[in-house]
């Protein structure tokens, strides 16, 4: 008897799975997503799917933390979710089982059985729809209305009395430099939405293909190279311990055998960092510097929030490549909170000595996305004005 085929989605990048999957195409039709936010947007816009299987570990964070984000926001939450990991991982899978996943693979196993465990996995799923880790609870990503309808009145406002303002700096823009004086990218929000983020061109054009020669430029990259400098080559842990003994499980990497607690370390100690911030950035035009100074550059966001892509206050929207490296358990909380055009990280730190840390700043973004509320974002706008005064340029 012939199988009906399985629509899934397989998150990650192991050739062997990603193989084996593709190479039984008369069960599976597959579709791929190699990290966490190219996964999240994908199950959102794709509402029927028949599982989702997942390798244990990803960039940015590893399938545990992407089930349970899953779960927070209420996306696919009656999908089987199944995770294959490449070596045994006792503490890994006891803590897939607690939180319920459907099933944890730590070797490939045959085709049909797959096959037939999704089956089980949906039937199970069609009789309790009501299949959800019990300390997981909702969250909203839902703008409250009056800050809504702040962010709606003062955008349209500003936008009608700064046309004629923004007209004549948009006109300086095309003098200094050829091009379009704006520019659109796209940029990650509330809950990793994508949207497209609009601003005044600042650089010169081709700015974003010159980036990569700048790098070792990069404020918080230069923090992460010093961080580098200080790993030494064994565990401190495993040291401790006679010869042969590992403090965590053994993993291999590039054939050498090495603790899971050490490697998460290395990892996170070798890993580029997330927020570019370049000082002196020479791609920057005389008027993008005389815009970006004095935040002129920033105003075309007004019609991001007239869209209701964004707020007055909240954490910055990220660019892909930023977001994706922000998605482990200590940091997806800043895309639970309304993305801004201002926020609380940029009043605090503006006109301080010394540069922000990466730390700093994701902790700023974490803090307003628990805490934000109508009035405090007042307060933040009344901080925020003599805050564009100040030098430092954040």
């Amino acid at each position: 008897m012939s199988m009906a085929v399985q629509n899934i989605l397989y998150i990650g990048a192991r050739p062997d799975l990603h193989n084996f999957l593709i190479g039984n195409n008369a069960l599976f039709n597959v579709s791929t997503a190699e990290n966490s936010l190219a996964a999240i947007n994908f199950l959102k816009q794709h509402p029927q799917l028949d599982a989702i299987l997942c390798d244990l570990y990803l960039p940015g964070m590893n399938a545990l933390e992407i089930y349970k984000l899953l779960h927070v926001q209420q996306i696919h939450i009656s999908t089987p979710f199944i995770i294959f990991s490449e070596n045994k991982s006792v503490k890994f899978k006891e803590d897939a089982f607690r939180l319920r996943v459907s099933d944890f693979f730590e070797s490939l196993p045959k085709a049909e059985d797959l096959h037939f465990r999704i089956s089980t996995l949906i039937n199970y799923f069609a009789l309790d729809k009501n299949n959800l880790p019990a300390e997981q609870p909702k969250r909203e990503y839902n703008i409250p209305w009056n800050k809504r309808l702040f962010d709606i009145v003062v955008s349209f406002t500003a936008l009608l009395m700064l046309s004629p303002f923004l007209l004549l700096v948009m006109i300086a823009i095309r003098l200094e430099s050829k091009g379009k004086v704006y520019y659109t990218s796209k940029r990650v929000g509330t809950g990793y939405r994508i949207f497209d983020f609009y601003k005044l061109r600042s650089m010169r054009v081709g700015a974003d293909s010159a980036l990569q020669s700048l790098k070792h430029l990069n404020q918080y990259e230069a923090e992460a190279d010093k961080e580098k400098q200080e790993e030494t080559d064994k565990c401190p842990r495993c040291a401790q311990l006679p010869d042969g003994e590992m403090c965590s499980q053994p993993l291999y990497k590039e054939g050498e055998r090495i603790c899971e607690f050490w490697y998460y370390e290395l990892k996170k100690k070798k890993g580029n960092a997330t927020f570019i911030k370049i000082k002196d950035d020479p791609r920057v035009t005389k008027v993008g510097k005389f815009i970006r100074n004095t935040s002129i550059d920033e105003l075309p966001q007004l019609l991001n929030v007239l869209k209701g892509d964004m707020s007055i206050v909240g954490n910055r929207p990220l660019p892909l490549y930023e977001a994706e490296m922000l998605t482990s358990d200590d940091w997806s909380e800043r895309f639970m909170g309304p993305a801004g055009i201002t926020g609380l990280w940029q009043v605090e730190k503006r006109g301080k000595k010394g540069a922000m840390s990466e730390e700093e700043r994701k902790a700023l973004d974490n803090q307003y996305a628990r805490t934000y509320s109508f009035w405090g974002d007042i307060m933040l706008i009344m901080r925020t004005v003599p805050a564009l005064f100040q030098k430092e340029n954040v």
